[in-house]
């Protein structure tokens, strides 16, 4: 990057890691964001976790500063942060969910990463990177030697120098580095670590930033669809091969080998135990950064896997051809919105109308202006004598019409298949006489086919008694004869 006027002049205005450090709310952006997302490594928070956390910030920071400090709720805040003049946070919606989402941009975690380096160390390690930058020259200049004979030297030599030492270490000759290396050298892997994290979300942004360009590309699209796929995929290609998609690709192989977890877990058990390393104190997630790494590398392979996602969407669209007039007007909304980004959050004029909608106005119908009801044939009455048939009937005959209570029905048989698996439809009559006759016992057996698994046992017939009254109100005794019928739950058989 150069460092000329212009260019530190525009990262000053339009730079958000630059924006914060500006920022009267800086002291408060912060802390709040370190405390939340850098030092428990979180990626993601929902809205309302995010907000009752700021809430609970705010409360405090007005105890000790006054209730006029910070007057504004917590989710205005928020909202306020990821505006696109200030990008400190990204908000986005999972799919399957309305709730809102946050995450912490990489420009917010590089601004807290110089902050934290402000303060004032008590012991600066050099040793260590001196170590480490002649031992990546040699990693350089013995890994792009094409000559054999050379590299056959190479590894001979150190070859000697491993013989030499294990002779040494043989005759009693033990030699052991010294606290100061030893936090010299944990200073510098903490610092790596740490910027590791930060390398990764940064990583998912390019990522992601490839994914809104594959959104553009298909709503600006105008072609062929195999065209535009040649396309996406030759640049999807193209970011699988570079140096960044090939180093995260390397760096992830390596994490997930089960070998290499075992080993970092044992190292870092040893190192950590180690007097010099425990008089630093170091942080108690120290001991499982190598999960970290691999909890963050994850959240970058499922914006990938997003990626392939909104590929495979395209893909399986069936309707391309038949909606074309729905998906041109969609992406004609789509452009739109587009151009319009650059406006947002910015006092420029608008290009001219941004989008028509039709007037909004209700169809007003008084109810006086409805016709009335016209029928389409008038119909002719004839006035002629009945001349047969019973004039005088009573109509009370219309209510004493025989309703059988099906649901009561069920609820008796229930209640008697509770203490047993199975039983007769004589034991559930003897249990509970018929009331209505036939037609009570035809329902019994209509339950017994459509809520219940009924047997019929053809060899032992059965007789059902009930009483009935005649025209004159005389009792009759009633019997019909039926095979057995067996009724049990629909679950048994």
């Amino acid at each position: 990057m150069s460092f000329d006027f212009a260019t530190l002049d525009t990262l000053r205005n339009h730079h958000p890691a630059w924006r914060l450090l500006r920022s009267d709310h800086a002291p408060l952006v912060a802390s709040f964001l370190h405390r939340v997302f850098v030092l428990p490594n979180v990626r993601v928070m929902a809205a309302a976790d995010l907000a009752e956390a700021l809430e609970d910030e705010l409360y405090a920071l007005r105890q000790q500063l006054g209730e006029t400090a910070f007057p504004k709720p917590a989710l205005d805040y928020l909202n306020d942060w990821t505006a696109a003049d200030k990008g400190w946070l990204r908000k986005f919606y999972r799919s399957g969910t309305d709730e809102a989402q946050f995450d912490l941009t990489p420009a917010t975690e590089k601004a807290i990463a110089w902050l934290a380096q402000l303060s004032e160390r008590q012991f600066v390690g050099t040793e260590s990177r001196l170590l480490t930058l002649f031992d990546l020259l040699k990693q350089m200049s013995e890994g792009s030697e094409a000559d054999p004979a050379v590299r056959i030297a190479e590894l001979r030599k150190k070859r000697e120098e491993i013989d030499a030492e294990i002779a040494r270490i043989a005759s009693g000759e033990v030699p052991l580095m010294d606290d100061t290396a030893i936090r010299d050298r944990f200073q510098q892997f903490i610092q790596g670590a740490h910027e590791l994290l930060t390398d990764f979300r940064e990583v998912e942004h390019n990522f992601r930033r490839l994914d809104r360009h594959v959104r553009e590309r298909i709503a600006l699209w105008e072609g062929n669809k195999g065209e535009l796929l040649e396309e996406i995929m030759g640049e999807r290609d193209a970011i699988a091969d570079s140096d960044q998609g090939k180093s995260f690709r390397a760096f992830w192989d390596f994490l997930l080998s089960s070998r290499r977890q075992e080993e970092l877990t044992e190292l870092l058990e040893r190192v950590l135990a180690l007097p010099a390393v425990a008089a630093l104190q170091p942080d108690a997630r120290t001991r499982r950064i190598h999960y970290d790494w691999m909890e963050a590398g994850e959240y970058t392979q499922r914006t990938v896997a997003v990626l392939s996602q909104q590929l495979r969407r395209f893909l399986d669209d069936q309707a391309w051809l038949e909606n074309r007039r729905i998906m041109d007007i969609l992406h004609g909304i789509e452009g739109r919105a587009l151009a319009l980004r650059a406006y947002w959050g910015k006092n420029w004029p608008l290009p001219g109308a941004v989008m028509e909608i039709a007037r909004a106005q209700a169809d007003i119908e008084l109810i006086m202006e409805r016709p009335l009801f016209t029928p389409a044939v008038k119909p002719v009455i004839a006035d002629l004598v009945l001349q047969a048939g019973d004039e005088d009937i009573d109509p009370a005959i219309l209510f004493e019409q025989v309703v059988v209570d099906k649901a009561q029905l069920t609820r008796h048989i229930r209640h008697a298949l509770q203490n047993k698996a199975q039983i007769t439809l004589c034991e559930l009559i003897a249990a509970r006489p018929l009331q209505h006759g036939l037609a009570e016992l035809v329902a019994y057996l209509q339950l017994g086919s459509d809520h219940f698994n009924a047997v019929v046992d053809e060899n032992t017939p059965e007789s059902v008694y009930w009483e009935s009254w005649t025209d004159s109100g005389e009792p009759v005794s009633r019997c019909a004869r039926l095979p057995r019928i067996i009724l049990m739950h629909q679950s048994e058989k």
